[in-house]
């Protein structure tokens, strides 16, 4: 993909080009907005909203790194919906299928490669996580979902959340160590990557 070519044919009006970079990057946005506001339904829209926001603010993007001016924008829409959930609190639903019946996993989540099994274990891991990260404050939580889960360095951290460096690592490190207790049940069952960065750092 020629991202330069195809942000510069959407700034002069060219969707078709603005739809291949949302083919791109929908399930990156999605993710992030999944992991910020913890609801599948919610983050749909935020991610909807986050695209639409982008295509208006198009003619603002000077350079640099696209993914993060992407995801500084789906992180404001969710700092947004966050704000107005805690001025209007308002009971989650779940999300049900055709039938009624509840969703108890993001389709993200799923790998057709995987047995029963695995998938059952993925799940389990993924919620365990999701539970952990809604422990956090906002700002907690959006920098270790940025480095942790989106593979970003401390600097384009720094530029989604549009805070200091090292804001940004010491919020990481508290982040952390916070999940880390939080998910000391399952600790074993998380990836051997992350498990070795988050203890390295910490020490």
């Amino acid at each position: 993909m020629d991202e330069i070519s195809l942000i510069r044919d959407a700034q002069q009006g060219d969707l078709e080009a603005f739809n291949r970079l949302i083919l791109a990057y929908q399930e990156m946005v999605y993710n992030q907005a999944y992991r910020v506001i913890g609801e599948t339904d919610a983050a749909e829209d935020a991610t909807q909203e986050a695209f639409i926001s982008a295509y208006r603010k198009l003619d603002s993007y000077r350079g640099g790194s696209f993914k993060a001016w992407l995801l500084r924008i789906v992180t404001n829409a969710c700092y947004d919906e966050l704000r107005r959930r805690k001025r209007r609190p308002v009971t989650p639903l779940e999300p049900t299928d055709d039938y009624d019946e509840e969703i108890e996993s993001p389709h993200w989540i799923a790998d057709p490669g995987e047995s029963p099994e695995e998938f059952a274990l993925r799940t389990e891991l993924s919620e365990a996580i999701q539970r952990c990260l809604d422990t956090l404050s906002d700002d907690f939580r959006t920098v270790v979902i940025l480095v942790d889960i989106q593979g970003m360095d401390y600097t384009e951290a720094s530029e989604v959340m549009g805070t200091p460096l090292g804001t940004i690592k010491s919020r990481l490190a508290r982040a952390r160590r916070g999940l880390r207790h939080c998910l000391r049940d399952v600790w074993e069952l998380l990836p051997t990557a992350f498990r070795l960065e988050n203890e390295a750092q910490d020490e």
